[in-house]
Formats: C-alpha cells, structure tokens, sequence
C-alpha cells in the first residue's frame, strides 16, 4: 500500500514508519549494518577531512589526502548499496522511499561528488589542489546528508510506540 508524502518535510501522515515497517527495520540484520556503517564512515570522513585541510594549508601528504578519500568513496558506496537493501526491506523499494526521499535525493548528490572525484583523480582533471576542493565540495555535501540522517534517527525515536504504564511504574 503507497502513502501519499509531505515531500516538504519529507515524512508520511503516519510519521516515518507503519507498524509493519517498523517491525521490518527492527527485525533486519540491514539495521545493524547501516547502525554500524554510518560512524565507521563519519570517522573515516574525520580523519580524511584533516587530510586534505593538511594538504591544502602545508602542500604535504596529497598521496595520504587521495587516498583517505579514495576510502571514504568506497565506504561511501557500500553504506548506499545497503541502505537501498535495507529501504527495500522495510519499505519495499529499493531507494527513493517517501519517508526518506530527500535523504537519497542529497545522497545522489554526494555520491556523484565523490564519484567526480575519483573521476579528476583518474585523468589528471582539476590538478591537485582542484581535486581537493571537489573532495572539499563532496564533504560538505556529506555533512549535510549526515545531518538529514540524525534528524530522520532523531524523530524516529520520537514516533517510538511507548510502553504502556504499568501499576508498578504508577
């Protein structure tokens, strides 16, 4: 059953999960990878940002600079490849679901940076310090993509169903 979206704020009359979905997210293992996934590529993005703000400010370590984004490309592209698995479990489409449309939509927008990147790096396009002002540019789109996610897990334990008071709680 499709609900119709709010794609202003990006969330469903409902909230952001049916029962049923939330069931799913709580019971995939896609959850735990994404719960894990998510701070492995903030660290990785951390440590690589100081790179390049190095290799810019000093004019050292442009091999340790491109090569810390070359991985936070690919943990970059493996946390999309299973946030679309686990989009597909919870909410049976594999990107693009009304609770987290513009979540992917900004996504699209960070993987194509970063894959811009990887593509100046290849062919020599831009020169060093271009190619690091892409980076630049990729991580910046990435903060606010991470952003969007906190919000998303912070109102996702807002809609949290409570449980129901008990004597012993009274």
């Amino acid at each position: 059953m499709r609900r119709k979206v709010n794609f202003a704020s990006g969330e469903t009359p409902q909230g952001l999960y049916t029962p049923e979905q939330r069931r799913r997210r709580d019971a995939t293992v896609w959850t735990l990878v994404q719960g894990i996934l998510a701070p492995l590529q903030f660290l990785v993005f951390l440590i690589s940002l100081g790179l390049v703000l190095r290799f810019l400010v000093t004019g050292e370590g442009l091999w340790a600079a491109t090569v810390s984004i070359v991985i936070k490309t690919m943990v970059l592209y493996t946390i999309m490849i299973t946030g679309s698995i686990w989009e597909k479990v919870v909410f049976d489409q594999w990107l693009l679901a009304p609770a987290f449309f513009w979540e992917d939509m900004i996504s699209f927008l960070v993987l194509a940076l970063h894959t811009a990147y990887l593509a100046a790096v290849f062919w020599g396009w831009g020169g060093a310090e271009g190619q690091m002002l892409l980076a630049l540019a990729a991580y910046a789109a990435y903060v606010v993509n991470a952003g969007q996610f906190l919000w998303k897990l912070r109102q996702a334990r807002l809609e949290a169903p409570t449980p129901p008071m008990t004597e012993a709680a009274i």
